[in-house]
Order: structure tokens, then sequence, then C-alpha cells
């Protein structure tokens, strides 16, 4: 169908104008930032990633282990406990670390109160506003990614192949290494890469620690320069990291392609671990939860109800408002335009790249989306201002970089990748034989759409728009770039909030995002394993 390619070329628009742009600007503020402060950028991206990304494997890997092999106590509470930190924004536990461990928070001044210090130089903290604080507080809320691949990875392992191993002489350990770590390593591949593209798409946690990475130098390029060329020459380099993670993903994982799981005929047994090893497996586990989204967020409650005057902050409810319809369109249009490339996907088999293509937006960091949303609407708005001007008519302004336009598109374009993987997975439980039927019975492509495959596709179609409706509530670069005028989101208030050391106040919002955020995260975990647990 030509409305899925259409769609397709649509949503690839960011990208190309990345690259003309970028191709037509000259090279002289590029050649002097390379000359100055942009190898420390890309220096610190690169140690970014892989501190984040090796600390991800250290915390989660061994959690799905633990949860998918072995008797835990509690294991139905912990299987979804351990996936909360998927609810916490990264700069939103940023803050809250900054406050309780820099020089002036809680951790130090009990510190000095307790040893007699009186000042820094007497003892040595680690800096929480660093590479290395970057890096843990990315850790903590990543990991489930991990988690979670992980866990459906070990858990979905034949147990003839673990009972054969066994029976060889392999004791727990060399079983481990040499055979059920290597058959779940692409599953554990696919969730660091995951995280690898959500540390490079970070913008919060770096710009509120002064990490200067490759998504902060976009920023600083276009708001401080004012050099939009420039800026999309250093979003395609940012691109060029993204798509060589993707690389050494697909790398890692090798021939393993071809070694597909078997179907689980009995469950694997759980093995009974010691009484201490038993206890320091718990105490690892409820550690995880802890760091990662109780104390964050007990943290966010004390200061909510220290500033709890019986009135809201100012400006909540319309953020809250403004969050909740741009989230709205982005999940009702993207989930339409998923549907749409899917269904002709089916029609024709050999219709493939508008979906492959469709789903590239995810790959693009918010920064570098923005600018490549930007360039094309200003020329537009730009371009029409002009052609009414010289037909004697009023001049509208910018009515696509100046309303929600640009921010729903771009919203759209980042997520439209997860309405496709839902209803992808829930087209793949409809049999073909049923289309057959539907079209012997009269049906044609419209009504075979409406009639037999949305009953069919709610739930996928549900998760997909659910997904992407917390997703945006949480996104901020690209709602700091792209908003209106004097328009707020719940993000942006509590970016606002913090960037002016007001982080009792930004507490009603940044809980708020949490609330809203906990509601996929059930359906992420019912369909990622709990159901096998």
């Amino acid at each position: 169908m030509a409305s899925s390619r259409g769609i397709a070329l649509l949503l690839c628009f960011p990208l190309l104008a990345l690259l003309i742009e970028a191709g037509l600007s000259p090279l002289d503020l590029l050649a002097h930032l390379w000359a100055t402060v942009l190898p420390t950028y890309l220096l610190n991206s690169a140690g970014l990633v892989c501190g984040t990304v090796l600390l991800c494997l250290l915390l989660g890997a061994p959690a799905g282990w633990l949860m998918a092999r072995c008797q835990i106590p509690g294991r139905r509470w912990l299987n979804w406990a351990l996936v909360l930190p998927l609810a916490m924004p990264g700069y939103l536990v940023a803050y809250v670390y900054t406050d309780l461990l820099d020089y002036a928070g809680w951790v130090q001044q009990s510190l000095r109160n307790l040893f007699g210090w009186q000042q820094p130089g007497d003892y040595y903290f680690p800096p929480i506003r660093s590479l290395g604080g970057a890096i843990g507080v990315l850790s903590l809320v990543l990991y489930p990614y991990v988690y979670l691949l992980s866990r459906a990875g070990f858990g979905e392992l034949a147990p003839q192949l673990i009972e054969s191993a066994r029976m060889q002489g392999y004791g727990h350990w060399r079983r481990w290494w040499h055979l059920e770590l290597p058959l779940v390593r692409p599953a554990i591949a696919v969730g660091l890469s995951l995280v690898a593209m959500e540390t490079l798409a970070d913008f919060g946690t770096v710009s509120y620690f002064a990490v200067p990475t490759l998504t902060t130098a976009v920023n600083d390029v276009w708001l401080g320069y004012g050099e939009l060329g420039a800026a999309a020459q250093i979003s395609l380099g940012l691109l060029a990291l993204v798509g060589l993670t993707l690389l050494m993903e697909r790398v890692s994982r090798g021939r393993q392609q071809r070694y597909q799981r078997q179907s689980l005929l009995q469950p694997t047994a759980a093995l009974v671990l010691r009484p201490i090893v038993c206890v320091l497996a718990v105490g690892y586990l409820l550690a995880l939860i802890v760091l990662g989204f109780l104390l964050p967020c007990g943290v966010l409650m004390y200061y909510a109800w220290q500033v709890w005057d019986g009135e809201w902050p100012a400006g909540l409810w319309d953020a809250s408002f403004n969050s909740l319809q741009v989230a709205g369109w982005a999940a009702l249009v993207a989930s339409i335009m998923a549907l749409l490339i899917l269904f002709s996907q089916r029609l024709n088999l050999k219709l493939a790249w508008p979906r492959q293509w469709a789903g590239l937006g995810y790959a693009m960091p918010g920064t570098v989306l923005a600018i490549g949303i930007l360039i094309p609407l200003t020329a537009t708005d730009f371009g029409l201002n002009a052609l009414l001007a010289g037909l004697g008519q009023p001049e509208p302004g910018l009515i696509l970089t100046g309303s929600l336009f640009a921010l729903i598109a771009a919203y759209v374009v980042r997520f439209i990748a997860m309405a496709l993987g839902a209803i992808e997975s829930s087209y793949g439980r409809i049999p073909p034989s049923l289309d057959m039927a539907s079209r012997a019975l009269g049906h044609g492509a419209n009504s075979l759409l409406w009639r037999v495959h949305l009953p069919l596709l709610r739930r996928g179609i549900l998760t997909g728009a659910l997904l992407i409706f917390i997703e945006a509530m949480k996104e901020l670069p690209a709602a700091l770039m792209l908003r209106p005028f004097n328009y707020e989101t719940l993000a942006t208030l509590v970016y606002q909030y913090v960037k002016a050391e007001q982080l009792a106040e930004g507490a009603f919002p940044a809980l708020l995002i949490v609330a809203v955020g906990l509601l996929p995260l059930l359906f992420m975990n019912h369909y990622l394993g709990e159901r096998k647990s």
C-alpha cells in the first residue's frame, strides 16, 4: 500500500534533513570544536557508554539468573519490583543522589559530624557530579533492560541441556559459564544495546552533572552558537556511535541466531541455594530495588511533604495537562501509523522496508531528533510565510515550529518503534489462514482490518500506545528544544526547578512522572517472563 511507504518516508525525513543540512553547512566551526573541546566530548560519551554498559551487565545479568534459575524467597514480589527503576527517569535519580551525596548533602554532613572533620581536605569523598557519578546513576535506572532480557533467556533454557551437562560432571559454575551464559548471550546483548542507546540519548543527567558529552554538545552548539549546521554535523557523529553500538550487538550474537531455544515441555528445576548464599542473593536484589527506586522515591516524597503548605506548586496542573495532551496525541498518531504499516506488510509480505525504516527514529537521541525535526519544519514555515507575503496575504507566523506540532512529531518519530514491536507481536499470533478465510468470504482489505484484525490486535495496540505515552511523559531533551514558548511539561517543569536548585519544589511533578511510569511495567514484566516464573 502506498500509505505505508509514505508514512515510512515521512518518518525518515528528519534523518534525511540532518544529512542534507550537515552536508551543505561549512566545516569551519566543527573544525574549531574538534581542535578544542570536541575530543573531550567524544571521550566522555564513549566512557559513559562503556562504563554504564559494563555496570548494567554486572548488576542485571546476575539478577536475571537468580530470578530465573534459583529458589528465592519472595520471588513473585521481587520479579516485578526489580523492574521498578525503569519508572524513574535518570535525571530524577541524579537530582536525588546529588542532594544526598554532595558536600552539603546529608551523607557528608553526617560523616563530618561523626568523625569531627572540618574542611574538605580532611577527608576524601568521591564526587557525585562526575563521569563516574553519571555512570552509577544511569546504571541504577537502566539495569532492568539487561535483567528483563537475561531473566527471560535463562528461564527459557531447555532443561534437557542442563541435565545433560550435569550428567557429564559439570558443576553449577561450569554449567553457567560454558553452557547457560553462551546460550543467553544474544538476549543479554540486546539488553546492553538498549542500555547503550539510552545512555547516548541522556541529556538531563549529564547536563546536571556538568559532564560534557556529544548530547550536550548538540544543545550547546545550537543554542549557544546559533549554528544549526554544526549541530547537525555533531548529531551525525552521535548517530554514528549509536549505529556502531547496534553493529556490535549484532556481531556479538554472531552465529548464535541459528540456534533457537527449544520450547519448554517442563519448567527448568530451580536451584536450591545454601542459606548464607540465599541471604546474600536476597540482599543483593533488595539493594538494587532500594538504590534504584525506593530510596529516590522516598526522598522525593519527603521533599514534597516538607514543602506542602496546602497548595499545589505553581504550574503543576498546567504542566500535567500539557504532558497528558502531548503524550496522548503522540501515542494515538504513532499507533495508527504503526497499524497501517504492519497491515500493509501483512497484505504484502515482500513489503518489509517500511517497517524497518519507520523504526529508525528510536535510535535517534532526543537532541538529535529535535534538530532533524526543526530543519524541515523551519524551512516549511519560512517558505509558507514568504509565499503568502508574495500573494499579499497576512503571514501566519511559525505555525509548525511554534506550536505543538513539532513536539508531537518528534515523539511519534522517536517512539513509534514501540508500537511497531507491540503490534507486530500481536500479528504473529494471527494465523495467515484467517486472512485467507476472510478473503474467501468476500471481505476486502478495509473490512479485513476493521472486522478481523483490530479485535485481535487490541492488546498489542494498547500496550504499544501505553509504552509511547509513558516515554513521552518522561522525555526531556526533545521537550526542552521543541516546546512552544512558555509551555511546560512535567519533565521540563522538574528541570526548571532543579536548575534553580529548588529540588523540593520539583518533587511533586517528579512524583507524578514516576507514578505514571509505573503503569507499563506491569505489562512489560507480564510479557517477558512473570507467567513463566
